[in-house]
């Protein structure tokens, strides 16, 4: 039985961040760890509602109303079970995934203040790393054999789940070290990566076989792959940047993608010493041409207002940035929930703001890139923007420049962080007979197979690019289905379906 004034007796409260001229001159994570009594508080704040809507808000189907039960007693062995029974990677979800169960949470109910879910389960989840993940004891071998290519959560998700029902699995990754965007693509100041090394030893303790620097299609073919496997899981992620190409000025130099730049920044930190990561120590950001793409002494122009782009602003802080801008083609949002946009307990638009938003930089809404400004040299010197409006007319997007309001911005740096448009077009899609839809995904039937025998699809390279949550959701609904087609001895758990959509108003 929950406290049924718990909510009345204690508000919304979040561990204090790292100081701001600390924490930027170093990659150590932003939070530190909550204490016992400040989590169990937060926890007691959960009604266990009779119809808990936060269920519906993660699509992994998190028991969240068990588990804040359990800390709020003490219990922390149950409550891992508990976690653990719905979410492979809680260590992940908890600091990576932006919370829509909180959004759907009955606390937050015309504006009022939602239970801290994501911070009670990351900390359950590190409760639990402390003690060491315990792997499962192996099941007799069922004799078949899954390849998974591709090493994020959806893949380490379906490989975790596989291996538990007695197949053999092995993971291919084209890069030097498993995680996928975990390791290259989230900044250490979000998820430091001995997260990720815990759960590979947790992993290749249970009998997952890792086998990186191999690039399915190039490397090793389809053909080979599909000899040596009963059956293959795509799970490739959606890395296709979306470009501006038809922006003047796009070839200068200092003009990149956002996770060329995130991707460089993570390569500097892995390669460094401890001592070296501490005291800020690092190696250059390059890219693998040897390009520089580090944000020291410059002026950076950061093109987008989602994650990628505050990964980005993060980044650019702990690399000594002269100054930085970060530019969004809509207005700003409120920092309320407008209910008659987004009614509860859908997700809201509003104002989103990340650790790194309060390091520094300039944000700048309802803006548009004109022209990256050339030097003179063939390198980018400012960004010219003007100001504009967005409205929607049947259904697509018109943009209108707001006439005598074009500005230079200086940049010596430009980050394009607006999306991605699906997974990138690569040697193994035609070898393996799949083709990307209209949107860069691939389509897949009701049991995760494409229209290929045995070849399963799941998470980003699916869905396109979303939150981590759906990712492991769909590596575990993609396991359960190649677990059956295997023909493999009772079910395992499936959160999803392959059109499962997230809470919508309709």
């Amino acid at each position: 039985m929950p406290d049924p004034n718990g909510f009345l007796r204690y508000d919304r409260r979040l561990p204090a961040r790292r100081p701001v001229p600390v924490r930027i001159s170093d990659w150590r994570e932003v939070y530190p760890p909550a204490g016992e009594e400040l989590i169990r508080e937060q926890a007691t704040r959960c009604m266990d509602c009779g119809i808990p809507f936060c269920h519906d808000g993660c699509p992994l189907g998190n028991r969240i109303p068990d588990w804040n039960d359990l800390v709020r007693t003490g219990n922390w062995d149950a409550a891992v079970e508990s976690l653990h029974a719905t979410n492979n990677f809680p260590e992940f979800t908890g600091r990576l995934c932006p919370a829509p169960c909180e959004a759907a949470c009955v606390l937050g109910i015309a504006g009022g203040q939602p239970v801290t879910i994501k911070q009670v389960e990351v900390e359950i989840a590190d409760a639990a790393a402390a003690r060491g993940f315990t792997p499962r004891p192996i099941p007799a071998p069922s004799g078949r054999s899954v390849a998974v290519v591709g090493s994020g959560p959806a893949g380490l998700a379906a490989a975790q789940q596989l291996a538990r029902a007695g197949h053999a699995v092995t993971v291919y990754e084209r890069d030097d070290a498993i995680g996928g965007l975990l390791r290259y693509g989230i900044p250490d100041f979000k998820l430091e990566k001995r997260h990720i090394d815990a759960r590979l030893a947790q992993l290749t303790a249970e009998g997952v076989r890792f086998r990186t620097g191999v690039n399915v299609g190039v490397d090793v073919t389809a053909e080979q792959l599909r000899a040596e496997h009963d059956a293959v899981l795509l799970a490739c992620g959606a890395l296709q940047g979306r470009d501006t190409p038809e922006t003047p000025g796009r070839a200068l130099r200092g003009v990149h993608q956002a996770m060329a730049h995130l991707v460089a920044a993570n390569r500097a930190v892995a390669t460094a010493t401890t001592d070296e990561a501490a005291e800020h120590r690092l190696a250059r950001a390059v890219l693998p041409d040897g390009t520089p793409i580090d944000a020291a002494g410059k002026h950076v122009v950061i093109i987008g207002g989602g994650d990628t782009a505050a990964d980005c602003l993060g980044v650019a802080h702990r690399q000594g940035a002269a100054g930085v801008h970060q530019l969004d083609l809509y207005p700003q949002p409120p920092t309320e929930r407008d209910e008659a946009r987004d009614p509860w307990p859908t997700w809201p638009w509003v104002l989103r703001n990340y650790p790194a938003h309060e390091e520094g930089g300039e944000r700048v809404f309802a803006v548009a890139v004109q022209e990256f400004v050339d030097d003179g040299t063939g390198q980018v010197r400012a960004v010219r923007i003007a100001e504009v409006t967005v409205e929607k007319v049947d259904g697509r997007r018109v943009v209108t420049v707001v006439p005598g309001s074009e500005r230079e911005l200086p940049a010596d740096l430009v980050l394009l962080a607006i999306g991605f448009e699906g997974t990138e077009q690569q040697p193994l899609l035609e070898q393996f007979g799949v083709a990307r839809n209209a949107r860069g995904a691939v389509d897949v039937r009701d049991d995760w197979q494409t229209a290929v025998d045995g070849v399963f699809v799941a998470g980003d390279m699916h869905r396109g690019a979303s939150l981590i949550v759906w990712a492991i959701a769909e590596g575990r609904a993609a396991a359960a289905a190649i677990h059956g087609y295997l023909g493999g001895v009772g079910a395992l758990p499936a959160p999803v379906g392959p059109a499962a959509q997230p809470l919508a108003a309709r």
